[in-house]
C-alpha cells in the first residue's frame, strides 16, 4: 500500500499552563526543565527520531523563550569555544535545528486545540502531518511517533496513539470506541468514535487518547468551520469525529510510558523517571531518592 509520507509535525505551545502555576507565570510550561533540558526538547527529539523534517510551533503571547531556545546563542557558543568546553558546546549545538526546518505561527486567542492546529494550515498544506502535545512526554526505547509511523506506512489513514488505563481512571480521560466488527491488527484497532471522560461502566474501551496523532490534511477544512464544543473551545476531537465518516481511523497501542507534565504531580513523576535513567546522574539520582524516602 502506497501512502503519502509524513514530513511535518505541529506542536501546539500556546497554552497558559494554568495547572502548574505559579511556575508558568513567567516561564512557558513547555520550557520547564526535566533534569537537564526543557520538556519541549524531549518532544522535539521524539519527532526528529521519527523522521519529521519540519516542525511547526503554534505559539502565543509570552512564548518568546521557545523561539530563543531553538536559535543560536552566539555569545554562549563563543565563550564555550574560547574556554575549550567542547563537550558542552557540542551538546548545545544539538539543540539548534537545521536552517528552515522550523516555523512559528501565532494563535492570537486561546480558542482551543482544534483552533491551534488550524493556525498551521498554510504550512501543512495538502500533506498528512503529525501532532505532538508537548504536555505529554513518552519514554520508550523507540520513539512513540516512530512506532506510529511504521503502523501508518502499513495502513495509511489517520492514527491516534492510545494506551490502556485502569478502570478506576477511565473517567479522567478521553477514550476511543473500537470497531467491534473489525479484527485487531497487532497494536492497531479500527475506531468508530471517541468519548470524553466517560463513566467506567459506560466507556466503550479502556484505551485513552495519549497526545500523539497522525492526521490527513482534510482535517483542516473541518476545523475551519468547527463549532465550539466542550469548554466553549474548538475541539480537535470534534473535527476528527466528523472525519471518521469519510476516512479510516486506527488507534495504536504504543510501547512506552507517558507522563503528563501539565500537572504538578505528573511533572514531578517525569523528572524522577528521567533522572533515574539519565546516563550521567542516574545512579546518584536513585541514591538521592532512596535517601529522601528513608528520612
Amino acid at each position: 500500500m502506497s501512502v503519502k509520507p509524513v514530513r511535518k509535525a505541529v506542536l501546539p505551545v500556546a497554552g497558559f499552563g494554568t495547572r502548574v502555576l505559579p511556575a508558568t507565570k513567567s516561564v512557558p510550561k513547555e520550557m520547564l526543565t526535566v533534569v537537564d533540558r526543557p520538556a519541549l526538547q524531549y518532544v522535539v527529539d521524539e519527532a526528529l527520531a521519527a523522521g519529521i523534517t519540519h516542525i511547526v510551533f503554534v505559539t502565543g503571547r509570552n512564548k518568546g523563550a521557545i523561539e530563543d531556545y531553538f536559535d543560536r546563542a552566539f555569545e554562549l557558543e563563543v565563550t564555550l569555544d574560547a574556554k575549550r568546553k567542547t563537550a558542552i558546546l557540542d551538546e548545545l549545538m544539538q539543540t539548534v535545528p537545521k536552517a528552515g526546518s522550523v516555523s512559528f505561527v501565532r494563535q492570537q486567542s486561546p480558542l482551543g486545540l482544534g483552533h491551534a492546529i488550524w493556525c498551521a494550515r498554510d504550512i501543512i498544506g495538502d500533506e498528512p502531518f503529525a501532532i505532538l502535545l508537548p504536555d505529554v512526554l513518552i519514554k520508550s526505547e523507540q520513539s512513540c511517533l516512530a512506532q506510529m509511523m511504521e503502523a501508518y506506512d502499513r495502513v495509511g489513514g489517520n492514527i491516534i496513539a492510545v494506551d490502556a488505563v485502569p478502570e478506576d481512571k477511565i473517567s479522567s480521560y478521553g477514550v476511543i470506541a473500537p470497531d467491534e466488527s473489525a479484527a485487531k491488527d497487532g497494536r492497531l484497532t479500527k475506531m468508530t468514535g471517541m468519548v470524553e471522560k466517560p463513566a467506567a461502566e459506560d466507556a466503550p474501551s479502556n484505551l485513552k487518547i495519549t497526545g500523539r496523532y497522525i492526521l490527513q490534511p482534510e482535517i483542516m477544512a473541518l476545523l475551519r468551520d468547527q463549532e465550539a464544543g466542550a469548554g466553549g473551545e474548538i475541539q480537535l476531537t470534534d473535527a476528527m469525529a466528523r472525519m471518521m465518516g469519510s476516512q479510516s481511523f486506527h488507534a495504536f497501542e504504543y510501547a512506552g510510558q507517558d507522563y503528563d507534565c501539565g500537572s504538578k504531580a505528573g511533572y514531578f513523576e517525569a523528572v524522577a523517571a528521567y533522572a533515574i535513567d539519565h546516563p550521567s546522574i542516574g545512579d546518584e539520582a536513585r541514591e538521592i531518592m532512596r535517601g529522601l524516602l528513608d528520612k
